[in-house]
């Protein structure tokens, strides 16, 4: 079976050649032979791939000079397990995950892979259409019976006889104010069908912004607002996308809890999530996506949450012999013992630091931070970490008069480049401005720029404006912008949101190339603890009451530093026996109160 992609957003034949034939057709050999297997669209707008003339040579591919075609090979028997296609030259989707009730299912897959899709499929904002278009669109009594003898019949006779209420949980929460107006506790009131809002506002701390505005909250409080107001709508069925991004460790699991709640009374639950300690935390069974982001995506049998995870990371499935990766995911259990900063130059160091913002003091501890050491920030939301950030950048000044001040003998002023955690968008800038300004920088050496321009795959997406980039993708230029400018620190803000696991893991390995080849530093706030693991070389923790008083400890080494913080949140750790992936222990487990009793929250002595 060979399908043929053509991303319509890249597709640019005005650009390509405006003035003569098209690479991709002009060289394609069946149109050489009199085929119409490429031509232009009536429109002019783009090409038209006729995919059953298609010999997949792939010349078109490497004639394309916007990267807008894929022609992949697919094992003949998924010819009859497509379940939905945007069109005869797009994306598609193999067959589907299968919900359950009083259960919950996670999904795990890159982005661009097809998670969205098939929530929208279960939503009924997308119809399946088995890959059949125009007149040949399948009836709802053939869907049913398509999907005869598994619970999706079920679940599909309910949906197209409006049976099913369904709640969806969008993974763009940032949007939300765009639509909704007014305060929470109006827009949650609204929702609150059985009387569950004093209870779920204990549960999210949600307390203190009751009678605020939507539209002035932040993205933490965005994220919990709106999963309040999904789970206080009455429904059977609740597709919620990415709910932890903004959340803190804390909130995350009051929010898993939360979603678990859910199948107490019988109701399906579908969640898409890139936190594999929380996916692990809340779901009953995962499936797998697998296949080319952009191109097709192909669903798993449904796997133990455990095993599934396990399988992900390892890249291979075992029951239908794929490789969905060529090298395994691996885990280090303990924390390392000696570090290469040790004996580096001191690049920054600072006194103790104060601030006060209006109702909120923040108190930081004095310190210093090294050539190629990672210091990884850890603390609630709304407890003075960003204000940190600002500090250490010279954006704002401390209320005590000590400014952090570098060591670089060749300059008294400190250069900081930030990722912020909000990304501001220039709509009318390219992607492609972006490469060319990491290309031409001098002060980089070609392996790293390769390695920069590469591991984000910025060249997938070089064409394209920034208002035009999902949230991933934005957060993968902002990450290359960040990384690709000449600086004594750097300051990341949240990275790894909006990321897939697997970039999550290919940003936190190249964040920390980067800085040791640099021979630079850099300060991270991160909520994924496993990501924050595999960056960060010391831990630096934030204590106190959120919105009224923060405190920073100096910082500490990853053992000391994950036991403070973790402490603080009452959580613990453990690791898969087999993957040595963190897992969150059930709070007041045999393993929970051992760890506790030990002080050992994250790295378990032998």
């Amino acid at each position: 079976m060979r399908i043929a992609v053509l991303n319509k957003d890249r597709c640019k034949p005005d650009k390509c050649s405006p003035f003569g034939e098209k690479p991709c057709i002009k060289y394609c050999p069946k149109v050489r032979t009199g085929e119409k297997t490429i031509e232009l669209s009536p429109e002019g707008t783009n090409v038209v791939i006729t995919e059953n003339l298609c010999s997949g040579c792939g010349i078109c591919i490497k004639k394309c000079p916007f990267n807008a075609i894929k022609i992949v090979n697919l094992p003949d028997p998924l010819k009859n397990q497509m379940t939905y296609r945007y069109g005869p030259d797009q994306f598609s989707l193999f067959r589907m995950a299968i919900p359950k009730k009083g259960k919950v299912l996670g999904l795990i897959g890159q982005n661009g892979i097809g998670k969205s899709t098939m929530l929208n499929i279960l939503s009924g904002e997308l119809r399946i259409n088995l890959g059949r278009f125009k007149d040949e669109i399948p009836s709802d009594d053939f869907i049913i019976n398509y999907f005869k003898g598994s619970e999706l019949q079920q679940y599909f006779t309910e949906l197209f006889n409006k049976k099913s209420r369904i709640v969806y949980k969008p993974q763009n929460i940032t949007l939300i104010p765009k639509h909704v107006s007014g305060k929470v506790f109006n827009l949650l009131k609204k929702n609150d069908v059985n009387e569950r809002l004093d209870t779920i506002v204990k549960q999210l701390n949600l307390n203190e912004i009751l009678d605020r505005s939507i539209s002035v909250l932040s993205g933490g409080e965005l994220q919990r607002v709106a999963i309040a107001a999904a789970y206080l709508k009455d429904a059977d069925v609740y597709l919620i996308d990415e709910p932890s991004s903004y959340l803190d460790i804390s909130e995350r699991i009051n929010m898993a809890k939360l979603i678990r709640s859910l199948t107490d009374n019988n109701k399906i639950v579908v969640v898409v999530e890139h936190d594999l300690a929380i996916l692990d935390y809340l779901s009953d069974y995962v499936s797998l996506l697998y296949g080319i982001p952009g191109a097709y995506g192909i669903i798993s049998h449904p796997q133990g949450v455990r095993v599934g995870i396990n399988i992900y990371l390892n890249g291979y499935i075992k029951d239908e012999n794929v490789r969905i990766r060529s090298e395994t995911i691996r885990f280090h259990e303990r924390p390392p013992i000696n570090s290469s900063f040790d004996s580096g130059a001191i690049v920054l160091s600072y006194g103790d630091l104060e601030k006060t913002l209006g109702d909120f003091h923040l108190t930081v501890a004095g310190s210093e931070i090294h050539a190629g050491e990672i210091i990884g920030i850890l603390g609630a939301n709304g407890i003075g970490k960003s204000t940190f950030v600002d500090l250490i950048a010279n954006k704002i000044k401390s209320n005590n008069k000590n400014q952090p001040n570098t060591e670089n003998a060749k300059s008294k002023k400190l250069k900081v480049s930030i990722k912020p955690q909000y990304i501001k968008i220039i709509e009318s800038k390219l992607v492609s401005e972006i490469i060319n300004q990491i290309r031409l920088a001098p002060y980089l050496s070609q392996s790293y720029k390769k390695r920069l321009i590469n591991g984000l795959k910025l060249e997938d997406i070089k064409n394209r404006r920034f208002s035009e980039l999902s949230g991933g993708e934005l957060q993968r230029v902002t990450i290359a912008n960040c990384l690709s400018t000449e600086a004594d620190i750097y300051l990341l803000d949240e990275p790894s949101a909006f990321l897939d696991v697997e970039m999550r893991l290919q940003v936190a390995q190249l964040l920390r190339k980067s800085i040791e080849e640099l021979k630079k530093s850099a300060f991270v706030v991160e909520h994924d603890i496993i990501t924050q693991d595999f960056i960060a070389d010391s831990i630096l923790v934030f204590e106190g009451t959120p919105g009224l008083e923060g405190k920073a400890f100096a910082p500490l080494g990853l053992r000391d530093g994950f036991n403070l913080f973790l402490k603080l949140m009452g959580i613990t750790f453990r690791r898969d026996n087999l993957t040595k992936r963190p897992r969150v222990n059930k709070i007041g487990s045999t393993k929970d109160a051992y760890q506790k009793r030990i002080n050992e929250y994250y790295y378990i002595p032998k």
